[in-house]
């Protein structure tokens, strides 16, 4: 049983077990819905079917299907003859533009990549180092939000540096600075 099918049929023991207490006026359709996941309008929909054709009505028709826009064996079959005798030392980047120019091949550059590293003929890339990866900020205590160390102008005529630290430790305790916790020097 592959995934799919296993999702499916987690779908349906869930769908029964609100089914069966929607049926007993426990649950409204939107209760059901934020349950299932899903809009009233589908939990609807999904009554409807388990009514008329009970679990069968929601299995999914699509497993087992072939794609409508699957590309031919014969057209699969062509592209990887052209790769292994004419182009083999080429990159799929290079291979791809060849086939589009010389062959009128119209797949796009991922499925021939794609495609290309499911026959072995390349390997994926490595991933890209943890260095490299992009990592969502977290705002914490004491983080410093700005420095600006560059020189200004201040005075007409006279340059100056000036560091400016900004940081957002009130920011993030919604106190923002008042007189009574900073009293001024001269006081």
């Amino acid at each position: 049983m592959n995934r799919a099918e296993v999702l499916q049929e987690v779908r349906l023991m869930k769908f029964e077990d609100v089914y069966s207490r929607r049926s007993a006026n426990k649950l409204t359709q939107e209760q059901a819905a934020e349950i299932l996941g899903v809009s009233v309008r589908t939990v609807r929909r999904w009554e409807d079917r388990f009514e008329a054709d009970g679990a069968e009505g929601l299995y999914d028709r699509r497993l087992g299907k072939l794609a409508n826009n699957r590309v031919a064996t014969d057209k699969v079959m062509e592209m990887l003859e052209l790769f292994d005798t004419k182009y083999w030392d080429y990159t799929p980047k290079h291979f791809h533009e060849k086939l589009v120019a010389h062959h009128g091949f119209t797949q796009s550059y991922n499925w021939v990549r794609l495609t290309l590293q499911r026959h072995g003929r390349v390997q994926a890339a490595p991933r890209r180092g943890a260095h490299r990866r992009k990592r969502p900020r977290r705002p914490m205590v004491g983080m410093m939000l700005h420095q600006d160390g560059s020189s200004h102008e201040w005075v007409p005529g006279q340059w100056w540096d000036l560091i400016v630290t900004m940081d957002c430790q009130s920011a993030l305790n919604n106190d923002p600075p008042s007189a009574s916790k900073f009293d001024p020097p001269w006081s």
